[in-house]
This record gives structure tokens, sequence and C-alpha cells, in this order.
């Protein structure tokens, strides 16, 4: 298990309650960050994060996809921490199996204000912050599904392509401030977002990766944390493969 030093760090994490989220969120606190866990419930999280100590973590209720919640949880996470230093985006919904031509409009919306509009409102309200104090790392939480396009998952895979387009114009403005801004395009893992699909839509999604598993959350946690470390002093805008050999580019 790879190991990096935060101390005296602030790490704000999206969606970390739980899967993803919340094995980053415990590395980070292990590693000796602070860390801001933003969710839309944090009342249901995994006993990783309710095993923490209570000092070292708060939780903060909002929805990222309303700018105004955002806004005021950047707010509360500086009058108990005083700054921020890492930004994990990792809240996102996976939205129903459908084809294009079947898919809900309404629900179509939904995936990108969550998945595409919540990354953007994060770095918006978080980066001048970090501009100001001359440092820091953003991690977003794209998908292999952005880099190839699943088939029954058009509003998922549009929202992570639009996930990794924005990384890598958000690191070109930043790159003289020393924050490096990357993302991660996984495949599946097998966290609570496979609730909202098919059985079917699973199968398939495992029968794409060589490696013929699915990631699990401790192996993306492992790659994010050297991503949001100090150690990253030079790579910005790139998207790091988790696929299992199922990417081609």
């Amino acid at each position: 298990m790879n190991s990096y030093d935060y101390s005296g760090q602030v790490a704000v994490i999206t969606g970390g309650c739980n899967g993803i989220g919340a094995a980053i969120a415990s590395r980070l606190v292990h590693s000796g960050a602070r860390v801001a866990i933003w969710d839309m419930d944090i009342t249901d999280v995994e006993v990783k994060i309710r095993d923490l100590p209570a000092d070292e973590v708060s939780l903060v209720t909002v929805d990222v996809s309303d700018p105004d919640q955002v806004d005021a949880a950047v707010t509360a996470t500086l009058s108990a921490f005083d700054k921020i230093d890492v930004l994990i985006n990792s809240a996102g919904i996976a939205g129903p199996t459908s084809t294009v031509i079947d898919y809900p409009a309404e629900m179509w919306r939904k995936v990108q204000a969550v998945n595409l509009d919540g990354t953007f409102y994060c770095c918006k309200s978080v980066l001048p912050g970090m501009i100001e104090h001359g440092y820091g790392r953003v991690v977003n939480v794209a998908s292999i599904a952005g880099k190839e396009g699943n088939p029954n998952a058009s509003a998922y895979s549009a929202s992570k392509a639009a996930v990794i387009a924005l990384t890598k114009s958000l690191a070109k403005e930043l790159a003289l401030h020393d924050i490096a801004v990357n993302c991660i395009t996984p495949a599946t893992a097998q966290t609570r977002i496979l609730e909202q699909v098919t059985q079917e839509f699973i199968d398939y999604m495992r029968s794409k990766i060589p490696r013929e598993r699915f990631v699990t959350v401790e192996e993306i946690a492992s790659m994010v944390l050297w991503m949001a470390s100090s150690e990253n002093s030079f790579t910005t805008g790139a998207a790091f493969d988790l696929s299992g050999g199922r990417a081609t580019y």
C-alpha cells in the first residue's frame, strides 16, 4: 500500500460517504489529512468513515448540482479547517439503462447536473482559495465510459467525457499556480452505483474488462493518493487509466 504525507493538508471529497469517495477519504485521513466529506446524505455512511477520528473529519450535507449549496459547503469547510488543499470530485450517478431514443429527457439533465455540473461548480467554488495560496490538487472521477461510450448509458458516458475535457481545460488554465488537475477513468467498480443499472448491463461491463473483474475502490484510492499529493509536482491535465486493460487509448 502506497503512503504519502498529507500532514497539515485539508481535502474535500464529494460523494465521500460511500464507495470510491469513502475509500479515498479513509486513506487520506490515515495519511495525515483532515477531510471534509460532502454528500447528499451524511447519515448513510460506510463503517470505514464512521471509524475515523471525529476531529479529523467534517461531514457536510450538499447537493453538488446546486451551486448555492456548493458555495455554502465551501464556507462550512473553511470555517472548520481554514483552507482546502485537495479537491476530489467523486459524487456521481449512473442514470437509467436505456437507448438514446428512449432516454428520459429529465434523467439526461439530472445525470449531467450531478456528474458534470457538480464537478464544475465544486472546481469553480474551491479553486479561488487554491490560487490565493499558490497550491492545490484536483482529481476528478471520470470513467472509461467517457473514453469509449457505453451502449444504453449515453447520459453517463457523455457526462464523463465532458469531465475529461473539463479536466484538461482547467489544467492548462492553472498550470502556473502549482495546481495539478487530473482525472481518473476507471472501469466499473463494485459500488452502490450498480444498484441503478440492470444485471444484464453489469454482466456486459464485466465482460469488457480483460482482467475479468471489476476494479476495487482500494485500487482506485491508491492511484488517487499519489495524484493528489505534493509529489505529483509536474503531471497535470492527464486521464489516468484504471480499466483493467479495457482502454485502447
